[in-house]
């Protein structure tokens, strides 16, 4: 195999660890180039005062930390996509008119295939059809890459993003559902209803946790990658802590987040058994 290449295309800084982390970190120190392509610079929300010491915007302190992420699990690269957060839904930030869900699928899926064309990567990671946690940016991202990824390799499409290559892989990342279903299970304990979590309470654990994608494949972590993705988390410090239940989240992850799981999208899946490899069959 010719240079052996992944990329992860993302919606936010910190999707890269928190999402993908362990299975980045592993194939970095398989000898993997190992790239992110993050479709904003997380603009939208908020954040303590202190994080923003030295920073002119949340975007440039939200890129800082990512920078520091990118650092600690090896990446090859990042690329920003050129797109603003567009917040969860109903938000303010679903009206800018530079937010990534106001953006033509098309236009998206042009830049992406730029950078598939000119990295050649053999295997993409993308988030799963319903963005992981319903998240506009995560769900743009997804249907964006998934065009971009079949175009990549098509001449007549987007003949100005460069000589066509065409990926031989496709996986979307899905949540650990055995996290989200202990945690709807022990988040009433705290008095909270995990049909309304996070800090703005627009996240539904509950629905989530329902959710059934097939997986295809299942990359089980090493120490090592378990590690530096804990140390990629330190890096988002604006995004962790919080009160004891969103601590309680983070301490079920720790201890079922010894794997990452993946539904393929392509090639179609044949055989019932399991991948535990995302470059297995990759020429």
């Amino acid at each position: 195999m010719r240079n052996p290449t992944l990329i992860f295309v993302g919606a936010h800084p910190d999707d890269e660890t928190f999402a993908v982390g362990g299975t980045l970190a592993q194939y970095v120190k398989a000898g993997i180039s190992v790239y992110y392509a993050c479709g904003t610079r997380g603009e939208a929300g908020s954040v303590k005062p202190q994080f923003m010491h030295g920073f002119e915007s949340i975007g440039d302190m939200r890129w800082a930390e990512l920078e520091c992420a990118a650092d600690v699990i090896g990446l090859a690269g990042v690329m920003h996509l050129g797109y603003r957060d567009s917040g969860m839904i109903g938000s303010e930030d679903n009206r800018n008119p530079e937010a990534l869900v106001n953006a033509p699928v098309d236009q998206v899926a042009g830049r992406i295939v730029k950078i598939l064309r000119d990295l050649r990567p053999q295997v993409v990671i993308t988030h799963d059809p319903i963005g992981g946690y319903r998240h506009p940016d995560h769900i743009a991202v997804h249907n964006a890459t998934v065009k971009a990824f079949y175009a990549a390799g098509d001449p007549g499409r987007y003949p100005e993003a460069g000589p066509v290559f065409q990926p031989q892989k496709l996986y979307f990342h899905v949540m650990p559902r055995q996290a989200l279903k202990i945690a709807v299970k022990i988040l009433p304990i705290f008095g909270r209803d995990p049909s309304k979590y996070g800090k703005n309470k627009d996240i539904d654990l509950t629905s989530l946790a329902q959710v059934d994608f097939p997986i295809h494949a299942t990359v089980r972590l090493s120490k090592e990658a378990v590690e530096i993705r804990e140390r990629a988390r330190s890096c988002h410090a604006s995004q962790i802590g919080g009160p004891p239940q969103s601590r309680l989240l983070g301490l079920i992850n720790k201890f079922t987040g010894r794997s990452d799981q993946y539904m393929r999208a392509f090639p179609p899946v044949i055989k019932r058994r399991k991948e535990s490899n995302l470059f297995q069959g990759v020429l």
